[in-house]
């Protein structure tokens, strides 16, 4: 590694809560090799901890939907601009890390492009599932691409494009730190009845869609089985007000800052899980709690979403499996009392959720080792020492 290389300027975009902690992991990979290096860009409090300075908070731009994303766009115009203008100012950073987020991240791509800024993807836009043909657009802007699923570089053969599997970025930080008795006294739940975790996901505009059917899915699991206790971990992007809000006073919640307790520790202390689709279910799979996964969008985005989008399963998974593990209910099937009875199911039936436990633990073997990030931070380096070799 060169000293020029040592002394590098790296801007780096996340801007889900997932995103933050994959991006403070590969701060702290890259700055153990190369103390000198700075970051600047968007992100949460893990990657601000981490020493990245933060021109636009990750919570700004955490949206997920295609309706949804248009009633946000000014704020995502405004926020593509003020980086756009940073890599064209004398701040120019040296390379460009975009974390998942295709939509905004490959605009911005672009730019860097233009700029002169050479790109490492990370996280690759899940071409697998819809937009196939986005496989060249991808290689038209960006140089390298560390994925995170063993089944995707074969996507991008014949492309100009250097795709490497890097292993998943969870094996890296995946630990139980404290055991579910230990984590249940501290929150003062009792743990020899039911602990049901109630995940919400990371976007504030789920809420609108999927914390009402949380709710309701609560209720009927009290009326159903009086003495169970809800556990809900508040992610960083959202706050405990905006949740703890929808909750009527007779539902005992206990809600958890990602300060207080990990991800991990939360579905470690719980005997059955609803869980929102997304990173969190393969969280809870590497755990192996038992869990049911649902997701609701407005009517238009799934409309226009169920046209695009080829794919077997929804939840990662049952994706990462590749059959369904996870009973799955999107959208109408996304009811209280479906939810409730898998939930019940879990309960109630030992046998099966044992089986749903032992297929989970299989997860984790297909996903790989640990050192996602070091190999994230190695393919950095190459990059700005291909980008020095080519400018000289």
């Amino acid at each position: 590694m060169t000293s020029d290389v040592k002394k590098s300027r790296v801007m780096i975009v996340a801007s889900e809560a997932s995103g933050d902690i994959h991006g403070a992991k590969v701060i702290k990979a890259v700055q153990e090799l190369s103390p000198g290096t700075t970051f600047l860009g968007v992100g949460g409090h893990r990657m601000s901890a981490a020493g990245c300075e933060i021109l636009i908070p990750a919570e700004d731009l955490a949206v997920m939907g295609l309706i949804e994303v248009v009633g946000h766009l000014p704020v995502v115009w405004r926020s593509l601009q003020k980086l756009k203008n940073v890599l064209y100012s004398d701040m120019r950073p040296d390379a460009l890390i975009l974390i998942d987020s295709p939509e905004f991240n490959l605009r911005l791509a672009k730019y860097a492009k233009h700029a002169g800024v050479p790109v490492l993807y990370y996280v690759s836009p899940q071409v697998w599932a819809w937009r196939k043909g986005r496989v060249r657009t991808i290689a038209g802007v960006v140089d390298k691409l560390a994925a995170i699923f063993p089944f995707e570089p074969e996507l991008y053969r014949g492309l100009n494009i250097d795709v490497r599997y890097v292993g998943h970025p969870l094996l890296d930080e995946f630990l139980i730190t404290r055991p579910r008795q230990a984590l249940l006294e501290d929150l003062q739940i009792r743990s020899d009845k039911p602990v049901v975790g109630l995940f919400p996901g990371s976007r504030r505009n789920e809420l609108k869609y999927m914390l009402k059917t949380l709710v309701a899915t609560a209720e009927l699991l009290l009326a159903r089985q009086p003495e169970t206790s809800f556990l809900v971990p508040v992610a960083s992007t959202l706050t405990r007000e905006e949740i703890a809000s929808r909750f009527p006073p007779g539902v005992p919640v206990t809600y958890v800052d990602a300060d207080e307790a990990s991800i991990y520790d939360i579905a470690n202390a719980c005997d059955a899980i609803v869980s929102v689709s997304g990173t969190v279910t393969l969280q809870i799979a590497l755990v192996g709690t038992p869990m049911v996964i649902f997701y609701k969008l407005s009517p238009v985005s799934y409309t226009i979403g169920k046209l695009l989008v080829k794919i077997d399963h929804f939840g990662l998974a049952n994706i990462v499996a590749g059959k369904r593990i996870v009973k799955e209910l999107i959208q109408d099937e996304a009811s209280a009392e479906l939810l409730c009875d898998e939930i019940m199911r879990i309960l109630q039936d030992d046998a099966y959720a044992q089986q749903l436990r032992s297929e989970l633990t299989r997860i984790q073997q297909d996903l790989g080792a640990p050192g996602c990030s070091e190999r994230v931070a190695a393919m950095l380096f190459e990059l700005m020492e291909e980008d020095r070799d080519k400018s000289h």
